[in-house]
This record gives C-alpha cells, structure tokens and sequence, in this order.
C-alpha cells in the first residue's frame, strides 16, 4: 500500500500511487477488491530511523548478534541514503499524512489487514512489532476492537479460513492470547500476555518467560 522511497516530496505527500485523484481512493480500492495492509510501524520506523536509540530497548536483547552487527547497519545505511533531500520535518509530515489515508480509507469501507513486516534494518522485532502496528491503527482512526480485528478476524476473512480461525469458538483452532488487561479499553494492553494457548497447548506466563530466557541465550550465541 505504501511506500517509504519515492513519493514524499514536499509539495506531494501521497503515500499511494493509483490512477486517479485522493478523493476516487476508496471507490478504486473498493472496485478492485484490494485489502490493505500498511506495515504503518515499518513506515515510522524507517522515515525515523536516524533519529532513534534501540540502544537501551530489551528488545535487543532476543535479536542474533549478526542482525545488531550487520544486518542492521546495511539497511540503516540504505534507508537513510534513500532520503536523499527529505529532511525529518518532510519525513515526520509524510507518517502524519500515511495515517490520514488510512484513516480515510478505513471509514470509507476498504478493508484492512495488520501486519508490521520483520525486516531487520529498521528494528523491526519480530512479534512484538505487531502490538505496535495496533496502537498505530488507532492513531489512524480505528477504535481498538477494529484495530484488533484488523489483525485476527479479517486475515481469515482474507484467505477464505472463517470456518477454522478469527473468532474464539468450539471446533475452531485453539490458538489464543490471554491478557490481564481489557485492550478494547486500551489498545496498549494487548501486551500485557497472561499466557498463551498454541495448538491447544497451554503457556503461562512463566512458561513464557522460559521461553524468552531461552531465545535470549540463543541470540547471545550466534555471531
């Protein structure tokens, strides 16, 4: 749907490049039956990237040595070069003007998907990234309950899989988070996980934080 490289001069903000003028957007959408799914974290992260410190965030601590020492570097260097002449004030308009589209595209009836794409230059952290793309679909507009379907109940829409996934009921796959916290009330407690249950097995949160201990040593193994 969007675009972090081309289309954000300053005199033109557009984040999407279709045949027709803003306010034809949803109609077009509509008519090719597009779904849309915006990686709006992966956009922030890299028009921002030169002005973030990961430095002290835990997260970095479940990531492999060669992503921090390598791959990070090459795509930060490849990102930031591509700004060519976009100083942070053109960057920082053209993530306001991402969420207005999406905004306006979303109460026009074009349907969305959440997903906040895991590539390692711009630290993006794989599953715990897509907590961040739901806050960010309510900066966009979505109540909390929208932004949460946006990532459980239209990608089985999507691909046709309503039948086995997307709602919690009997016959349907046993893959759910718990929660200590209502996210429909704030959408910032979809990251306070109580347990997790994956193909019908149970995950407290100790069992959880095992887990995490383990991925943390894995990382500090690899080169």
């Amino acid at each position: 749907m969007t675009s972090s490289k081309g289309i954000r001069r300053k005199d033109d903000f557009s984040p999407l490049t279709i045949p027709c003028a803003p306010r034809h957007w949803p109609r077009f959408w509509q008519r090719i039956k597009t779904w849309q799914c915006p990686t709006l974290v992966w956009e922030r992260g890299g028009n921002l990237i030169d002005t973030s410190d990961f430095s002290k965030d835990a997260r970095v601590n479940y990531v492999s040595g060669s992503w921090r020492t390598k791959t990070w570097k090459r795509f930060t260097d490849e990102i930031t070069q591509a700004y060519g002449t976009d100083d942070l004030a053109t960057r920082k308009k053209f993530i306001e003007k991402q969420l207005e589209v999406v905004g306006m595209l979303y109460k026009a009836g074009v349907p969305f998907l959440a997903g906040a794409d895991t590539p390692a230059g711009i630290h993006i952290f794989p599953g715990a990234s897509l907590h961040e793309e739901l806050q960010r679909f309510v900066a966009a507009g979505f109540t909390p309950l929208e932004a949460l379907q946006a990532a459980m109940l239209n990608p089985a829409r999507f691909f046709g899989m309503e039948d086995q996934l997307g709602t919690v009921e009997k016959g349907k796959l046993a893959d759910l988070v718990l929660l200590s916290a209502n996210p429909v009330k704030d959408i910032a407690n979809t990251q306070k996980v109580a347990g997790v249950v994956s193909n019908g097995y149970y995950f407290s949160r100790a069992d959880l934080d095992k887990i995490l201990t383990r991925v943390e040593a894995a990382a500090r193994r690899q080169p």
